[in-house]
């Protein structure tokens, strides 16, 4: 049992464990903020344009009784996507800026050509001339 719980310990502990959990907590907020935009900023203006639709209230009576109609909710699920085509894009710009950094960060700084020494001229230039006497 001990075991176990320092294994657990470590495992809790681990910088990759605390940075996901740091993720899906942000990731939590950052999405009711984005359905908030998109649900009390975005949408209403678009429904205006559409005489005053909202999207939840979309749907098509596919069958049923007038008593228990059965409707396909397609406004909701055109909302759904909207709010994920949203969110996908906010994250692409994000990573994307991130990306841009740690390209700056990592670029390094060029290196100047070395240049050859008087020493080494000399004994290449004395290779190439038994090389050519050699005709090789």
């Amino acid at each position: 049992m001990k075991n176990t719980l320092n294994d657990f310990k470590a495992f809790i502990l681990r910088g990759n464990v605390i940075d996901l959990a740091v993720g899906v907590i942000i990731g939590g907020a950052f999405g009711k903020i984005v359905n908030s935009l998109i649900a009390d900023i975005i949408m209403p203006p678009i429904g205006i344009v559409i005489n005053n639709v909202d999207f939840r209230d979309l749907k098509l009576q596919i069958g049923g009784t007038a008593e228990a109609p059965v409707f396909l909710s397609y406004g909701n699920f055109f909302e759904i996507i909207f709010e994920f085509l949203m969110i996908a894009t906010v994250i692409f710009f994000i990573i994307r800026f991130m990306s841009k950094l740690r390209r700056a960060e990592e670029a390094p700084a060029p290196t100047p050509e070395p240049t050859p020494s008087p020493e080494s001229i000399v004994l290449l230039t004395e290779i190439r001339d038994l090389l050519k006497q050699k005709n090789i």
